[in-house]
């Protein structure tokens, strides 16, 4: 098998929803994605000869989706109340609603899959939330 690897950062914050710790309260990280593509072919013809992909579309695409939530409150879907969520909009903060509970695992789980939905042939994604602390998403595993 033949792989590649990339890693793109981006800074937000999030809190946990029913969480019983610090991580409750709203803090930020600079979140640190690592991704794995992997094929057991290399292509055939193009300009992608002999290669698994083109590693500057690769990182284009990864920086593409990183930046989509950079500097911004990511939000669980219905974790705050709609006035809540209205006066941030308000007051003109960046809001990244998911539909999930905004844990390392869920957004390694997120980026595996907006890679898989562009055509890329992922493997893994971490992210990490410190610099010693990570999430693993892998493909067949899902």
């Amino acid at each position: 098998m033949y792989g590649l690897k990339t890693e793109s950062s981006f800074d937000a914050a999030h809190f946990l929803t029913d969480y019983y710790g610090k991580c409750e309260n709203l803090h930020g990280h600079r979140w640190r994605v690592v991704a794995v593509i992997a094929t057991d072919e290399l292509q055939e013809t193009g300009t992608c000869k002999d290669m698994v992909m083109d590693f500057g579309d690769f990182k284009r695409i990864l920086r593409q989706l990183t930046e989509e939530l950079d500097h911004s409150f990511i939000v669980e879907e219905g974790s705050l109340k709609p006035q809540t969520m209205e006066c941030l909009k308000e007051e003109g903060f960046t809001l990244s609603v998911m539909p999930f509970r905004t844990t390392a695992e869920n957004l390694a789980r997120y980026f595996w899959q907006r890679l898989d939905d562009a055509g890329v042939p992922i493997l893994t994604v971490e992210v990490y939330e410190t610099p010693n602390n990570c999430a693993i998403y892998e493909r067949g595993r899902n």
